[in-house]
């Protein structure tokens, strides 16, 4: 240490030992890198507070000039300006050199300037913000020796004065622009006499040797004067840095040709001063990377092993510096109370969270409240209206005029000066301004006004209803989407709960939101505020929230479907029925055509929530660990995640260049892993959605991925045969395994995650040693399917997934149609289940609680099955398209399956254990007579039965294999065709059953009475159509088509129409079984025809997508009619023969009018129309029908069960 500086630390040591405080200096002494951690505690293991400031100067007399220094510049900084001056004599003088020391590559010369001038140190904890510091350099450079004004503004705790400091830390800069040196000013909120001395004492400070007598500037004016001469004769070139500005008036007295850095809150700060001015606005946050790389410094620890609760801080507090700094302080002290203060943030008890260094407020509401009391009088209480805004919300000016009842022009004006002051946020999209408050403000004003915060929130329904009703509401108002998010919350909060209720149980307002927003914002309502909504009637609540959540994924989707009917389609005690009915009458009077349910009491609702997240196929979904979300991914290539309670999307992240195969939680919930045919595998925060890591180490598709339930150990399968090994902590793989001679389909950890298990499509499965990554043992599943005359490798056996029962003792593995149990200690098979001989399992997945396991098929439905009896609990229809993914909650309470027809489902467990295994298939017949329609099915028990369709009744009548079915028209009598071809009559009065007759080679496909119930007829694969009168067992064979007939139409005068596979439409005499007419229509399969009421035409429609119109007379086809771009499946004419319409494949619906052939009507997507859940969802058109001038359609279900449908008053229609 410099001599001189020796010996002023030794004649005021006295001095020194007695007042000062060591805690915070040494903290600077730290950070400038002249004090070791070790020797802060040696110094702190001192018992009185005197010992501790003498171990202090104990240890910097053995230190070198840079230790004076930073002694020095800390005494400053903490206040100790009295000290300081004491050794401000004894500042040993350093060299200009521009070689660089140790702290940061700061140079002595650089270190002099500064301390010399009062620039604080750098924090204890500090981490570089490069691009604002940039930013003030280079605004600095811009002055270039002439004076002028460079501004640092933002929010109070965004860190303006660490940058002003960290600017001015660069050699180049002071040498070249600032020779003179720098002086810091700390201003702060001041009046004219606090002002004056801070005047005084720069002027003093910049005289030091006196030049100018001593008698101190007596007044502001005196003090500008004196100031502008020592910074033009003894100081020139020299920079003064202003820290904290507050008012206009303040800089003036510093407008005195002088170059000038400052920092303030209030940008319009310099409006009232001359020359050039630069502006550096400071964003509000530090980045997520940095708030943790802040915190990890104050702990002492890697950011990878910080607690949840430190991502938890920075979110809450948004990266605030001066939050983050001040908790970090706290936790050096008190390393364990993590979740202490990130509870005092969310609680938003900011004086708790108190001064734990020089910041010049002592608690973080002190720092902002002195922002807000520096507001005009007129302007505070529009500031206070601002408390009712949520966070993360950007408002349109035009919700605040509404609040305020004032002009845009007027309001702008308002919020301008709040967002001059950084009180307030804009963001400028084009002509429309949004204004946002951040986090920390937010709380503050809710802290603050809470006993206003009900009056303001009833204030604003109060001026919404002025100014707004309901239907006004449009999507290109600019106030529209903020109305439809947030409205409910004001009346929640306003505690309006009449308003809240009438709002929330309006059909209107859930067409209208759902179709701007969508379902699943409005889900959350209804559980976030049931409390609310039950105090009316819980019923009515449960009512709307089971209608949203079964059928929001319609209504958020364009063609948006009717409401009212499918409001329809709900039991008549429910208000959504009530609802409807009511609009639905009053709309049928100008012309509308509603379909009523009549039987809507037999069918149970088994799903508990449907959303549609995907555009695509979704091929695989997961429950968080937690149960709280769901992950899905798929065709679309995007990583879904949102709420499994409501479906409220919470991500939505474009996550490969190919379709995502499948994704999985850790088992923290903090990651989620993707799999792809691009051959990747990514790693994704699940709440930010950033991205971790990516992994490409497969050469082929990847097509399985899951976690251990221990730690970040992920486990990856791929189509080049391998399985890999991930740890998450590393950048390459851990570990290959090798022994698949085919692709590896799907893997499981066990629940102890000791051992792997793979399924592959070389027809094994294969449990793995996780440690060592050696194959433990292998079974052959292949050969449960083998006969002893097959080959082995003459047969295909893909073995699709396989999951583990609770207690890791047995393994459940999929292939073809069966599901096997395996026990993995002996490698014994336990159990065989048998699906069925006409679906394969996509997936299989067991309960985490009992001894059910849930399986995926390819028929498009899901079944539950007890394993330990082998029989199956439930089955569950609804998804229109193959069923791809099936997993169970983590508690076993619920389940989810996802679907090629972009839907997710959860299901509640015991709701679908309840329901009854059997479903009707898509055979049946119906008959209405009367006031009664009853309908005669098959079941998937291979049960015939007969249901009458009001009450719900249901006759099983016999057991056989029932291919098709019918009533006669009386209802005297049922005939069913079988598989091999033979056909039985049944008396229904008696269950009678008449002898058989074995008529057909194939099965039998379509069968039908006359109207005098005598004759039969029936179609058959075989080709063949049989005229049977079953009575006086005389039959008529008619044989002329190539391919299995598809259906047939009796005609007029003995006359029968059949079409068939082969592409031909043929005419019969049902008398003779002569061919009388044989059209060869289309080239594809005739699909339908339909017959004019005059029965001079018939239609045909075909998969090679056109519809043709033929004369009975004419050889060629009237009109080809062409456009659709799917299969036609179905035609009809209207009553006068004027209209044909069609329906095909993609759900759309083409009216012609016939004469000139001109489409005049189109639904795009009519598939969505009418479908509700477990109701009627078609999946292609089948049927059409003309009721007066209205067409009714009806459409393929995949659930295969009875509708029948009242239209108006009209008769009664059946849809199947």
């Amino acid at each position: 240490m410099d001599a001189k500086a020796r010996n002023c630390l030794l004649q005021h040591r006295e001095a020194l030992e007695k007042d000062i405080k060591t805690s915070y200096i040494m903290d600077h002494m730290i950070s400038d890198g002249v004090l070791t951690v070790s020797e802060e505690e040696k110094v702190k293991n001192q018992p009185t507070q005197h010992q501790r400031a003498a171990m202090l100067i104990k240890l910097i007399l053995k230190k070198d000039s840079y230790s004076y220094i930073s002694f020095y510049n800390a005494l400053l900084h903490e206040g100790y300006k009295d000290l300081a001056a004491l050794l401000h004599s004894g500042i040993p003088v350093l060299s200009s050199s521009s070689g660089k020391d140790s702290n940061g590559g700061i140079t002595s010369y650089v270190r002099t300037v500064l301390c010399e001038g009062g620039v604080p140190q750098r924090p204890v904890v500090f981490v570089t913000r490069k691009k604002l510091v940039n930013a003030i350099q280079q605004k600095l450079f811009k002055l270039n020796g002439d004076p002028g004004w460079v501004t640092i503004y933002g929010m109070a705790g965004c860190g303006k004065s660490v940058l002003a400091a960290e600017a001015v830390r660069d050699h180049s800069l002071l040498e070249g622009c600032f020779p003179g040196g720098v002086h810091w000013v700390s201003v702060g909120k001041q009046d004219k006499s606090g002002l004056l001395i801070k005047l005084q004492n720069l002027c003093t400070r910049l005289d030091q040797d006196e030049s100018f007598p001593q008698r101190l500037p007596l007044n502001i004016e005196e003090a500008k004067d004196r100031l502008r001469i020592l910074m033009l004769r003894k100081h020139p070139r020299s920079l003064l840095i202003l820290d904290d500005i507050w008012d206009s008036w303040v800089l003036k007295a510093f407008d005195n040709q002088c170059q000038i850095l400052l920092t303030t809150r209030d940008k319009s700060v310099t409006d009232s001063v001359m020359g050039p001015k630069y502006v550096v606005p400071v964003e509000s946050g530090l980045g997520k990377e940095k708030g943790l790389e802040i915190l990890s410094l104050f702990v002492n620890m890697k950011k990878a092993d910080l607690p949840e609760q430190a991502h938890s801080i920075i979110k809450e507090c948004k990266g605030s510096p001066l939050v983050v700094s001040l908790i970090g302080a706290l936790l050096r002290d008190f390393p364990n109370r993590w979740e202490y203060y990130l509870r005092q943030l969310q609680n938003k008890q900011f004086k708790r969270i108190r001064k734990s260094s020089s910041y010049d407020y002592e608690a973080l509401d002190e720092a902002m409240s002195i922002s807000v009391e520096m507001l005009r009088e007129d302007i505070k209480d529009y500031y206070t209206d601002l408390s009712i805004l949520q966070k993360d919300v950007k408002v349109p000016t035009k919700v605040l005029c509404i609040l305020w009842d004032m002009e845009t022009e007027e309001v702008e004006d308002i919020l301008q000066e709040f967002v001059n002051k950084s009180l307030l946020f804009c963001d400028r999209n084009g002509k429309s301004f949004r204004y946002y408050l951040h986090d920390l403000q937010i709380d503050f004003l809710t802290e603050k006004n809470r006993s206003q915060l009900q009056d303001l929130h009833k204030k604003m329904i109060t001026q919404f209803q002025r100014y707004h009703q309901l239907h006004t509401l449009s999507p290109d108002q600019e106030d529209c989407m903020y109305w439809y998010n947030f409205l409910a919350y004001h009346m929640a909060s306003a505690n309006m709960h009449k308003e809240l209720c009438a709002l929330m149980f309006s059909l209107d307002w859930i067409k209208a939101k759902t179709e701007l927003v969508g379902p699943a914002h409005l889900i959350h309502e209804f559980v976030e505020y049931r409390h609310i909504l039950d105090e009316k009637d819980c019923a009515v609540c449960e009512n709307f929230q089971e209608f949203l959540s079964l059928n929001g994924h319609l209504l958020g989707r364009q063609p948006f479907p009717n409401i009212v009917q499918l409001g329809l389609c709900e039991p008549e005690t429910s208000e959504v029925y009530q609802q409807a009915k009511l609009q639905a009458k009053q709309e049928v009077d100008n012309g509308m055509l509603y379909l009523e349910w009549i039987n809507k009491k037999t069918i149970k609702n088994l799903s508990r929530l449907v959303v549609r997240p995907h555009t695509d196929a979704v091929y695989h979904a997961c429950f968080s660990e937690d149960g709280q979300r769901i992950a899905s991914c798929g065709a679309d290539k995007t990583l879904q995640v949102f709420k499994a309670e409501t479906g409220e999307k919470l991500l939505e992240i474009k996550a490969h260049e190919d379709e995502v195969l499948c994704c999985a939680f850790s088992t923290d919930d903090r990651f989620i892993a993707t799999c792809s045919v691009d051959k990747k595998v990514k790693i994704w925060n699940s709440v930010t959605g950033e991205l971790v890591h990516t992994y490409d180490e497969h050469s082929e598709q990847v097509n399985c991925c899951h976690f251990t339930k221990k730690s970040h150990l992920l486990a990856t399968g791929s189509s080049d045969f391998f399985l890999k090994l991930w740890d998450l902590n590393e950048k390459e793989c851990r570990n290959t395994m090798f022994g698949h001679t085919n692709s590896v389909n799907h893997c499981r950890f066990s629940p102890d995650d000791e051992l792997l298990a793979s399924c592959s499509a070389d027809g094994t499965l294969k449990l793995w040693d996780v440690r060592s990554a050696n194959e433990r043992k292998s079974i052959n599943v292949k050969q449960f399917f083998l006969n002893s005359e097959d080959p082995q490798d003459e047969i295909e056996v893909i073995v699709k997934c396989c999951s583990w029962s609770a207690d890791g003792a047995r393994i459940m593995v999929a292939a073809k149609n069966k599901i096997f149990l395996f026990d993995i200690y002996t490698s014994d098979l336990l159990a065989e289940i048998h699906t069925g001989h006409h679906s394969t399992i996509q997936y299989c997945d067991f309960s985490p609680q009992n001894h059910l396991a849930v399986v995926a098929l390819s028929q498009y439905c899901v079944e539950l099955w007890n394993v330990d009896s082998c029989v199956k609990v439930a089955d569950c229809r609804g998804h229109l398209s193959w069923v791809h993914g099936v997993m169970f909650s983590p508690d076993g309470s619920s389940f989810l399956t996802s679907s090629d027809d972009q839907t997710i489902r959860v299901w509640e467990t015991k709701k679908v254990c309840k329901n009854s295994a059997i479903v009707l298939k898509q055979e049946v017949d119906v008959v209405f007579q009367e006031n009664d329609v009853m309908v005669l099915a098959v079941d998937n028990m291979k049960h015939l039965q007969l249901i009458n369709g009001k009450t719900g009744q249901v006759d099983y009548l016999t057991e056989a294999k029932v291919s098709c079915c019918c009533l006669s028209p009386h209802l005297q009598y049922v005939a069913f065709g079988d598989e091999d071809g033979a056909i039985e009559i049944l008396e229904l009065l008696n269950n009678r059953v008449f002898q058989p007759r074995v008529g057909h080679k194939k099965a039998v496909r379509h069968i039908q009475f006359t109207a005098d119930e005598k004759t039969l007829i029936s179609s058959s694969d075989d080709s063949s159509i049989q005229i049977w009168n079953w009575q006086s067992e005389e039959y008529v064979l008619l044989q002329g088509h190539q391919e299995a007939v598809k259906d047939f139409r009796l005609l007029k005068h003995s006359g029968l129409l059949s079409w068939s596979f082969d592409g031909t439409v043929k005419v019969w005499n049902t008398i003779t079984g002569k061919m009388e007419k044989d059209f060869v229509c289309h080239q594809g399969t005739v699909l339908s025809c339909d017959i004019s009421s005059d029965a001079t035409k018939f239609s045909s429609t075909s998969a090679d997508k056109t519809a043709k119109i033929w004369s009975f007379e004419l050889p060629s086809p009237l009109h080809e009619l062409k456009g659709h771009n799917g299969c036609v499946r179905c035609s009809a004419f209207s009553v006068d023969s004027s209209l044909l319409a069609t329906g095909d494949d993609n759900g759309e619906i083409r009216p012609p009018e016939l004469l000139g052939l001109q489409v005049c009507a189109m639904a795009p997507d009519f598939r969505e129309t009418f479908s509700s859940d477990d109701l009627t969802i078609s999946f292609y058109m089948e049927c059409l029908k003309w009721r007066a001038s209205s067409l009714v359609c009806s459409s393929f279900s995949r659930r295969r069960s009875c509708y029948p449908w009242r239209l108006g008053d009209g008769p009664l229609f059946f849809s199947r």
